[in-house]
């Protein structure tokens, strides 16, 4: 069938990165299958079963070229997909053929497989983040010392700068690393446990040496990539570890929602605009507009991603004993869709911070509307270091205030509030000081210096361990 005329998921044939795309194809999935294969025969081999070397060598040379053809006509005979792929393996590797899966149950390969994927997973995922917050950090940098207004309630407060304001963004997206890699080093093996985790049939083939079955676990734990396994199992790993993965990826979700949403307001604003390509059409009918399309494209499936720890919630509170199959159409689903879509959102959200334009004259007029109001209680302050009465300067400035407010609110002008204390001979004493005391970099504090040491102190030790990687320049490309 034509590959138009069917449905065909947006995650991997619109969006999605070519190697998180591989990580859960059926090539990694299947091959993975054969090197636990593989894996367990040179373990059982090593701890004295009869396996022949002619064996172990066929398995090695036949991990990838898998026929699928055969694979899907004998899943439709036998209904099981595992069993199907030891069919296919075995007719590879006739030699092999009676010892492939010896001992184990199809959770062997399924759900060891899955933990290595998760694993190789989190390992395309954490250097992507890392240089998220590296072009973001560049970003901060650069705009650590200009001005803008600060918003409470999306209403005007106290100036800060828009490298600051960019720390924010930052420090969430740091914790999102350090979660992420707390899931990543936390990763076990499921190992070797049998049907229902005793071990019972690997005990058998050992002839009741409780030592080599211990053996058997470390030493296909150590050949698959694993430091250690989860001591008791049932037939599959706890289903708690899929929550453990995908929460911090829908808090990282979180974390693309609330910056995507404020660069959003930010360009309604005209204060800051995401990346627009030359030829890049914002809207079908109004030719001027400049939608913000990519951070809209982020929020969007920032949500998705947030919802899918439910699935695993769901599935993790429903496992009855031992095991039961109601988990496995649901993780075939939502496992590959938070990494795909968790992928996708670091490549929108690291060619957005490349791309991020500034306009600094619009964001100094909006704080010229603003700041007069801002300013009063410093030209409150500077009038009483001259001798004046503070209620009764509080008293003029509030009336003015309130008439530069009218203008403002009622009639659609601007801000004629230091106009007005020019005029009015009461503030005569500090006319000379009022452009320093309406200068914006001194209502900024120390966001700069906030700038700074956070970047010095807390950026560069979280991005410590992937240097080379960023050291390795490359920019976000969108396919579309």
């Amino acid at each position: 069938m034509d590959a138009h005329a069917r449905y065909q998921s947006p995650l991997t044939s619109r969006y999605a990165s070519p190697e998180m795309a591989a990580n859960f194809s059926d090539n990694k999935r299947f091959s993975t299958w054969r090197k636990l294969w593989l894996n367990l025969a040179v373990a059982e081999k090593e701890l004295g079963l009869d396996i022949p070397e002619g064996a172990i060598e066929e398995m090695k040379e036949h991990l990838f070229d898998i026929d699928y053809n055969l694979a899907i006509a004998e899943e439709k005979k036998r209904r099981h997909d595992v069993m199907a792929h030891v069919h296919t393996f075995g007719v590879a590797c006739p030699k092999a053929a009676g010892i492939i899966h010896l001992g184990a149950t199809s959770c062997y390969v399924t759900d060891n497989g899955d933990l290595i994927i998760l694993r190789d997973g989190l390992d395309i995922l954490l250097p992507k983040l890392a240089r998220v917050i590296q072009r973001l950090s560049d970003f901060a940098e650069q705009y650590k010392n200009l001005p803008t207004l600060g918003f409470t309630h999306f209403q005007p407060a106290q100036l800060t700068t828009v490298g600051k304001r960019a720390t924010l963004w930052i420090q969430e997206l740091l914790w999102d690393l350090r979660n992420l890699t707390r899931v990543r080093e936390d990763i076990g093996f499921r190992g070797v446990k049998g049907t229902t985790g005793t071990q019972g049939s690997f005990l058998a083939l050992f002839e009741g040496d409780h030592d080599k079955v211990e053996a058997l676990d470390q030493r296909v734990t150590e050949l698959s990539g694993f430091k250690e396994y989860y001591p008791v199992t049932g037939q599959t790993y706890s289903r708690k570890i899929d929550v453990d993965v995908l929460m911090p990826m829908a808090s990282f979700g979180a974390t693309v929602h609330k910056i995507a949403t404020d660069i959003r307001l930010l360009a309604n604003l005209k204060e800051i605009e995401e990346p627009f390509e030359k030829d890049q059409i914002g809207s079908s009918a109004m030719a001027y507009k400049r939608n913000p399309m990519r951070c809209e494209r982020a929020c969007s499936l920032a949500r998705h991603l947030q919802i899918l720890v439910q699935d695993a919630l769901g599935t993790a509170s429903v496992q009855w004993l031992e095991r039961t199959l109601d988990d496995s159409a649901n993780r075939r689903i939502c496992l590959p869709e938070a990494f795909l879509t968790m992928d996708i959102l670091l490549t929108l959200l690291q060619n957005i911070s490349e791309g991020l334009v500034v306009y600094p004259k619009v964001i100094e007029r909006r704080i010229s509307q603003e700041l007069p109001f801002m300013a009063t209680e410093n030209i409150i302050m500077a009038m009483v270091k001259k001798g004046g009465d503070r209620q009764e300067c509080h008293e003029h400035i509030r009336v003015l205030s309130h008439e530069a407010g009218a203008v403002v609110k009622q009639q659609g002008g601007e801000n004629d509030l230091i106009q007005r204390i020019r005029k009015d001979s009461y503030f005569e004493p500090i006319w000379s000081e009022l452009e320093t005391l309406m200068d914006p970099s001194t209502f900024i504090g120390r966001a700069p210096q906030q700038v700074d040491r956070f970047l010095k102190d807390y950026v560069q030790p979280a991005l410590k361990p992937y240097e080379e990687t960023l050291r390795q320049e490359s920019k976000a490309e969108l396919s579309v």
